[in-house]
């Protein structure tokens, strides 16, 4: 990522409106048919969470009537300040208080979007009740789409000692080592903004993407 802001000169924001047009894409793909039930975009305080305010975004102009994004407080960078209003906009709605998703038996889709590649085990106390969350609707057999890492993953070595194994998993840029431990039906690529330049210069063996899509499914 940082080599795509100092080499290659893409902004944050630039960078999560491709990754969250891309995670869209990829829930649409799968779950359209889940369009007018409840979706909730579980939010973290970083980038991932970035991510999934734009995924939000386009969930609704893709025609998912009723978005949820909860989140731990409000956010205080400005770039986060302006994904939020700009979801809101889109009708898409905003809470604060987990309590409200505890059974989570309404939803259609849950969005993790909590923790990225940069999360270490152990889950802080007060992300405890977010991570609940996803573990509760995996448990109740709703989708669970996460971005880029499964929230609560080493970004090396999986899964650890969690349990926690979603639906879908939408890489970004390119699979994280982590990915490997992926046993989900569901997993696809976003990154088609990765210059070929990059990609020769990590020795990444990137998939072809179809058409003019913004994700190529792996699994």
């Amino acid at each position: 990522m940082n080599y795509l802001w100092m080499m290659y000169r893409f902004s944050l924001d630039q960078l999560m409106e491709l990754a969250g047009l891309s995670v869209a894409s990829a829930i649409k793909t799968v779950y359209g048919g889940y369009m007018e039930k409840p979706c909730l975009v579980v939010c973290g305080p970083g980038n991932n969470g970035g991510d999934g305010l734009v995924a939000s975004r386009h969930l609704a102009h893709f025609g998912f009537s009723n978005i949820t994004i909860l989140l731990k407080e409000p956010p205080v960078k400005e770039l986060f300040k302006s994904l939020l209003h700009q979801a809101q906009k889109n009708r898409v709605k905003v809470s604060y208080d987990p309590t409200q998703f505890n059974e989570a038996s309404s939803m259609g889709v849950v969005v993790d979007a909590l923790f990225g590649f940069s999360f270490k085990p152990p889950v802080r106390k007060e992300y405890e009740p977010f991570v609940n969350i996803l573990y509760t609707a995996i448990a109740k057999s709703i989708p669970v789409a996460s971005v880029d890492i499964p929230s609560g993953w080493d970004v090396e070595t999986g899964p650890g000692n969690t349990l926690f194994m979603p639906q879908m998993l939408i890489s970004l840029s390119a699979p994280k080592i982590c990915s490997k431990y992926f046993s989900g039906p569901h997993h696809f690529l976003g990154g088609r903004f990765v210059p070929d330049e990059l990609a020769q210069k990590y020795g990444l063996i990137l998939p072809q993407y179809p058409g003019t899509d913004q994700v190529v499914r792996i699994v």
